[in-house]
């Protein structure tokens, strides 16, 4: 091997091993916030009894697995919106006009006060 492919083995090499020290220092004082935020909240507001460093990173790792921590976030809301956000742009003209005359009915226009009967 010449010098400038050892010189990138060994540099990449490095910066994988830096960076997997740098994630699990992060995991780890993820884990220790989980921990301090729990011992200090939970035994006060719940009565519910003190936990072990090991118990916040289970809790940590179950939370990330039920709300999607790991997937750059918003995971469940960006489907959500995806799904939501524009409800009318997939009915028809015919559709809409429909359905804004049923919900004519509905409410009294801005500005005007609600009658009873």
């Amino acid at each position: 091997m010449t010098d400038r492919v050892a010189h990138a083995v060994a540099t990449g090499i490095s910066r994988a091993l830096m960076i997997l020290i740098l994630v699990l220092v992060v995991f780890a004082g993820f884990g220790e916030a989980v921990l301090q935020l729990w011992n200090w909240l939970m035994p006060a507001i719940f009565k519910l009894p003190a936990i072990t460093y090991w118990q916040g990173m289970g809790l940590l790792g179950l939370s990330w697995i039920l709300f999607g921590g790991l997937r750059g976030g918003r995971g469940f809301q960006r489907a959500w919106n995806r799904s939501w956000e524009r409800p009318f742009d997939r009915l028809t003209p015919e559709e809409r006009e429909h359905l804004r005359r049923g919900l004519r009915g509905c409410a009294p226009p801005a500005g005007e006060p609600e009658t009873t009967v």
